[in-house]
């Protein structure tokens, strides 16, 4: 059974930093796709960054890109999100998502196209 266990989450406040982690089980990475995504109340779950376990393609969403660096370590089968120069609009629940193989249909930031799911870390930033 694949399970995806993220931490790090809490609150901080505008320009500070948090580093959040999800930890992977049944399932080894490395020829998969892992990605952060991220849903606000009142809106729609959003890509944050997606990275290929079994190469250097990463991408970040326009609103991330430059403040957040996703990141991994394969001997631990692990997944990070660094966050820097957060904002209150960062705000939400940030969940990990993995693909079960190396390649998708569609854009990186589509919900659909990952197959597991974690429960998901508040992160809260303060103005």
């Amino acid at each position: 059974q694949v399970q995806l266990v993220e931490s790090g989450g809490g609150s901080v406040q505008a320009g500070g930093s948090l580093r959040l982690s999800c930890s992977v089980s049944g399932y080894t990475i490395g020829r998969n796709f892992m990605a952060w995504f991220r849903q606000a109340p009142g809106k729609e779950r959003e890509g944050v960054s997606c990275l290929y376990t079994g190469g250097r393609s990463v991408y970040y969403s326009d609103s991330v890109k430059s403040r957040f660096t996703i990141s991994q370590d394969l001997a631990k089968n692990m997944v990070y999100l660094q966050m820097d120069s957060l904002k209150p609009e960062d705000t939400a629940i940030y969940y990990c998502a993995a693909s079960s193989g190396p390649s998708f249909t569609g854009h990186w930031s589509s919900p659909g196209i990952y197959d597991y799911w974690g429960q998901g870390t508040q992160v809260t930033v303060s103005s």
